[in-house]
């Protein structure tokens, strides 16, 4: 069963859209606070559809991400007691106490050691929002944070970006010729990270 080859189609022709930058523009601001959708699944088609924006695209994306983080910074140091219930809803609460207790270890230590841990963030398996509510919810200050931010999510996007610009055609090819197994591979990698963290850990 073709699952992945439509979807992938499908987002192809989105990222084609006139208004796909600004699509891109509110996922990466969102995804930052609360969504748990990551911005590189709207990056990498608009790159392959548009290989020459590629560098502008990858700087909506951190440019809105930066925005969002900066928000759920603010949620984070301001409204962390109210909104815990729905943390907890969501299952992020335990994984945000328990990076706050790092962050704060971290913080009081020095500043700039949370810095390295943002500047990680990106290539961890941790959402970019449990770190922007950690980092307000202990106050980290604005400085190493904003660094930590750019650095982390900049690499990644800029990455994604680079490296499906310089595959140009044989990427999409190779895409094309792959996303159902690129696809399942991540659902039976996802499941195995959710079967090791709810049974295992």
């Amino acid at each position: 069963m073709k699952l992945f080859r439509p979807l992938y189609e499908r987002a192809l022709a989105w990222a084609a859209h006139p208004l796909a930058e600004r699509y891109l523009a509110a996922l990466s601001f969102v995804e930052a606070i609360i969504f748990p959708v990551a911005p590189e699944i709207m990056l990498a088609p608009m790159v392959l559809a548009k290989p020459m924006r590629w560098a502008r695209y990858a700087s909506v994306s951190l440019v809105c991400s930066m925005l969002g983080a900066l928000v759920g910074y603010a949620l984070g140091h301001f409204a962390f007691d109210a909104v815990r219930p729905l943390l907890a809803w969501l299952g992020w609460l335990p994984k945000i106490d328990a990076l706050v207790t790092e962050l704060r270890g971290e913080v009081a230590a020095h500043p700039w050691n949370a810095f390295w841990m943002l500047v990680a963030a990106g290539f961890i398996p941790v959402p970019l929002k449990i770190f922007t509510w950690a980092s307000g919810i202990v106050g980290m200050p604005m400085l190493p944070f904003i660094g930590g931010m750019i650095v982390g999510r900049g690499k990644r996007v800029f990455a994604v970006a680079g490296v499906i610009r310089l595959g140009g055609k044989r990427a999409e090819e190779a895409l094309h010729r792959w996303i159902e197994w690129i696809g399942w591979g991540v659902l039976v990698l996802l499941a195995s990270v959710l079967v090791y963290f709810k049974f295992i850990r």
